[in-house]
């Protein structure tokens, strides 16, 4: 049982993760033609179009990929007692653990493609394609800390502050959710 509850809790999560990383794409207003955007958009567009006959987007927030993203944390922990005890529970706190779910999603969302930004800044320096799109989704993020915070000695340390906040805003989950926080 503890292999199927896993296996079905990181296919959730990774789905997720897509569906969120492409909001923040459309956000972000990155480039579609990149082969890491064209991925997410061929993984997620066939649950999404029929989706986007039913609801509009507004403004630039596209709301299909985040209903679907919300609903899929919401059924993840009724599915996954299904699976551990056999029970099907149906409990409208199942709409505030989806919702803290999906806050702590785009929270690690932010922070792996911070790290991955990072790793990628050291390997290859900014000319793969890929650099291009997590260039443009970490900036908005990293640009606001660089103006107060410049560069010292050539090093970069607007990511590690962006991830100081995410850590920060972590904590602030676990002191706010106490039992909760640590389950999602």
């Amino acid at each position: 049982m503890l292999t199927l509850t896993f296996l079905v809790k990181t296919l959730i999560d990774l789905y997720v993760m897509v569906l969120l990383l492409r909001i923040w794409m459309q956000w972000s207003r990155c480039d579609f033609y990149n082969p890491l955007s064209q991925f997410i958009v061929k993984i997620t567009q066939p649950v999404l179009k029929p989706l986007r006959r039913i609801l509009p987007s507004i403004g630039p927030v596209d709301t299909a990929p985040l209903l679907l993203a919300f609903v899929l944390t919401t059924l993840k922990y009724p599915i996954l007692l299904l699976i551990q005890v056999g029970a099907f529970s149906v409990d409208p706190m199942n709409l505030l653990v989806g919702l803290l779910s999906l806050v702590k999603s785009v929270g690690y969302l932010v922070f792996w493609v911070i790290i991955i930004r990072s790793l990628m800044s050291w390997i290859s320096q900014g000319r793969g394609p890929i650099d291009h799109v997590l260039i443009q989704l970490t900036e908005p993020l990293m640009a606001p800390i660089r103006r107060i915070l410049p560069a010292m000695g050539g090093i970069d340390f607007s990511a590690m502050v962006v991830i100081l906040i995410l850590y920060m805003l972590n904590y602030l989950g676990m002191d706010l959710f106490p039992g909760l926080w640590y389950l999602l």
